[in-house]
């Protein structure tokens, strides 16, 4: 990554900081099964639905591995919350199986040593697992220094100059080519807030923009203001190890 990007992260990082703080991160971070099942779970809808729907299978399911042998249709009444129920229970019921096919357990252990590009490769090759929920477990479970992209990190980085890139799969490998050390959580979950509250699709807020003066997005708009109703609540650092389950 060129050194001008490179500054425009951290100067971008340092002002979302100002805004929203550093965020919160678990003391005990969850378990990289867990992190992969609520990552799909969370594709598509927000964060409460998913949440809801994260905890009705691990409530239902206290051990994965009960999933292998349920019905489909079973599993998609329990994540109904999260939308998009046959598609997320196919992912979940194919990696579950697969992965107790190859290993005699629900496990990502083996992830733990590998680098993240192999990390990556190894966790997209179950079906209906793409980049972004590979990077959430490693940012997420494993701390690794890793930015994940979905649509608002994919629109505002886009939006900065920082990447030019047509999909959020090829904005995550130009985003990490050397990114910066030790800012990928903060930087990536203040990256969704700002997307969620004011660096919307259509009709951005760029007037109550922190990020204003850096941005060369060209449709700027300067006459909506933005309601200041921030939605907090954050599904994947809201992930406990072994999703909770037992206490």
């Amino acid at each position: 990554m060129e050194i001008r990007a490179l500054n425009l992260i951290k100067e971008v990082n340092r002002k979302l900081v100002e805004r929203y703080g550093v965020p919160e991160r678990q003391d005990e971070l969850p378990d990289p099964v867990d992190m992969l099942i609520a990552t799909i779970l969370s594709q598509n809808t927000n964060d409460n639905n998913s949440y809801k729907a994260y905890k009705n299978l691990t409530s239902k399911f206290p051990r994965y591995e009960e999933i292998v042998k349920v019905k489909k249709s079973v599993l998609e009444k329990t994540i109904s919350t999260a939308g998009l129920t046959r598609q997320k229970a196919t992912a979940i019921m194919n990696f579950v199986k697969t992965i107790y096919e190859e290993e005699g357990e629900i496990t990502l252990k083996q992830i733990t040593l590998m680098k993240e590009g192999d990390a990556i490769e190894y966790l997209t090759k179950f079906k209906g697992v793409g980049v972004k929920t590979a990077s959430c477990v490693l940012l997420f479970s494993l701390g690794r220094n890793v930015c994940p992209v979905d649509t608002h990190v994919h629109r505002i980085v886009n939006r900065l100059g920082i990447v030019k890139a047509s999909t959020p799969d090829k904005t995550f490998y130009l985003l990490n080519e050397g990114f910066p050390p030790r800012i990928a959580h903060q930087f990536h979950t203040n990256l969704i807030k700002l997307g969620r509250e004011l660096c919307k699709p259509q009709k951005p807020a760029c007037l109550q923009c922190p990020l204003d003066k850096l941005c060369v997005y060209k449709e700027k708009n300067y006459e909506v203001k933005a309601k200041t109703n921030r939605r907090e609540f954050m599904l994947l650092d809201n992930v406990h190890n072994k999703g909770g389950r037992g206490k």
